[in-house]
């Protein structure tokens, strides 16, 4: 069962348990996905439905910052529960390890010397760790092993 398949279908369920919540945050996730796919005026594979989940995610995060800093907890809970529910379409998340082992073979399959080589890096990275890591916890830890 594709990822969308598998969406449509907690959607509906969610329908039948009458979990509002919940299916507030399926309906937005669907809706983004539709988007994409009028935007791009083709069909989503699962590794871009991954891509929209992880933009979502993304945006969610930063809102929850705003909130919080804005003193509005009620607001940044409710998208904390959208997180979770999106995180449960990610793949496996890769360990610290698989992380630094991903990074140490791109570092050496491109041959990089320094920062300046930091793009090809991540591209090789990015194509091993999709939906897996957080991009940009990633990017810091390849500019850190490029910067000694």
């Amino acid at each position: 069962m594709s990822l969308k398949a598998r969406i449509t279908e907690d959607v509906k369920s969610a329908m039948r348990a009458k979990a509002a919540q919940r299916l507030s945050a399926l309906r937005l996730l669907t809706a983004a996905i539709k988007q994409r796919e009028v935007d791009d005026r083709r069909e989503l594979a699962d590794a871009e439905v991954i891509g929209v989940i992880e933009k979502m995610i993304k945006q969610r995060r930063d809102s929850i910052a705003q909130y919080t800093a804005g003193g509005r907890q009620d607001l940044a809970d409710a998208e904390q529960f959208e997180i979770d529910v999106l995180s449960g379409y990610l793949p496996q998340q890769a360990t610290d390890a698989e992380i630094d082992s991903v990074i140490r073979d791109a570092i050496a399959a491109t041959g990089a010397k320094g920062v300046a080589d930091m793009g090809k890096v991540m591209g090789e990275a990015r194509a091993k760790l999709a939906g897996r890591a957080d991009m940009g916890q990633v990017s810091a830890r390849v500019k850190a092993r490029l910067s000694t």
